[in-house]
């Protein structure tokens, strides 16, 4: 005669007890996958680091300082600009006037000099009129020229994000009257232009 198998009255509540516990740390692990697999979607626009830039064809020219205290101390030579603009875009220097091919910044005290898109430092020399001297490529075939540094934060095959500190002002034989001075060029397509006609203008637009 076969015996009948009694269960205890303490193991039926047990299996239950145990069976609610994995139901609740599976719902729990499920939910949490789904968080993270959700939180892909916030990702910063830098994905490798912070010197390495996801360049957007929306991103705009920014100015090549944030200091609301800077001016222009000398203008772009336009020709086609009135003759007071013309006037106050030539430079001096040893008996000889100079059609300024960029624009000069000035304020009464130190500022920063940030890169005006993000991009790739191609050059940083000392220049005899100029001074130091940064140069920036960015997409679009736009060069950025910085010069008249008294401080240089960047070096040759840097990568740079929009915005980022390169340098600060700083004075050059050229533009004796400044201590804190950027001398600031903008080339499309190779040729320089003046870059107040190009400041919050998208990449995608040149």
């Amino acid at each position: 005669m076969k015996k009948k198998l009694v269960l205890k009255p303490f193991v039926v509540p047990m299996l239950y007890t145990i069976f609610a516990v994995v139901v609740i740390v599976s719902l729990f692990l499920s939910i949490k996958v789904v968080d993270e697999k959700e939180n892909l979607t916030y990702v910063n626009e830098s994905i490798l680091d912070e010197y390495i830039p996801v360049i957007s064809l929306e991103e705009k020219l920014m100015r090549p300082f944030t200091d609301q205290t800077v001016t222009i101390l000398s203008n772009y030579y336009d020709y086609q600009s009135s003759q007071e603009e013309q006037e106050n875009s030539i430079l001096y220097h040893e008996n000889t006037y100079i059609q300024n091919t960029g624009i000069n910044y000035h304020a009464e005290n130190s500022f920063d000099v940030v890169s005006v898109l993000g991009g790739e430092v191609i050059e940083v020399e000392e220049k005899e009129l100029l001074g130091k001297s940064v140069t920036i490529r960015h997409d679009n075939e736009l060069i950025s020229v910085y010069q008249s540094l008294g401080e240089v934060a960047v070096q040759k095959g840097d990568r740079v994000v929009t915005g980022q500190v390169i340098g600060k002002s700083g004075s050059c034989d050229l533009i004796k009257d400044s201590k804190n001075n950027l001398h600031f060029e903008f080339y499309v397509n190779g040729t320089t232009a003046d870059p107040e006609n190009y400041y919050d203008k998208k990449l995608s637009e040149f």
